[in-house]
């Protein structure tokens, strides 16, 4: 199995202007208004190729969606098959990955039920939606999914790249 790309949400959020939108903004929500005059340019540093590929609007910056994983209401499967639907789970999350259609995803380190995030690098809450009923853990009820609109940095999917560079061991 290809090294699955673990990466925490916090190590792309340092330093980064994010916005969020709610449900009912999602097809209105747009780049952050700046003040006439206030803009910083980077011009010096700015590479137009790299944007063009990364999909980056003027902010480098693009729409995700971001997913919270939490227990589900079916919680009583035998331990085999618990760690069944795991493997699945995380062969699930690898093949998204490889299509960059996930680009970060992570288990919180606390036993509570919020289990986990997912950053799709999709446009619309439903395009998120059909990716995870791909998962056998949601398909069994073991997870739920609650999905926002979420605006960050569009050089999100290198980490992906950068990740393979570093981990040593495949999870």
């Amino acid at each position: 199995m290809k090294k699955l790309n673990f990466l925490f949400l916090t190590a792309f959020c340092a330093g980064l202007l994010m916005t969020s939108c709610s449900r009912e903004e999602e097809k209105t929500c747009s780049e952050p208004q700046i003040e006439p005059g206030t803009e910083k340019s980077v011009a010096g540093d700015f590479d137009q190729a790299l944007a063009t590929e990364l999909q980056a609007d003027d902010y480098g910056m693009k729409h995700y969606v971001m997913a919270f994983l939490k227990k589900g209401p079916n919680q009583n499967q035998s331990p085999e098959e618990v760690q069944r639907l795991q493997r699945a789970h995380m062969a699930n999350i690898g093949k998204l990955a490889e299509q960059r259609k996930l680009v970060v995803a992570g288990p919180f380190m606390d036993d509570t039920d919020l289990r986990g995030i997912y950053i799709f690098d999709v446009e619309t809450v439903e395009e998120a939606e059909a990716l995870t009923k791909t998962d056998p853990a949601i398909q069994a009820g073991r997870l739920v999914m609650e999905m926002h609109p979420w605006y960050g940095s569009a050089a999100l999917i290198k980490s992906a790249e950068i990740h393979k560079t570093i981990s040593k061991k495949e999870i």
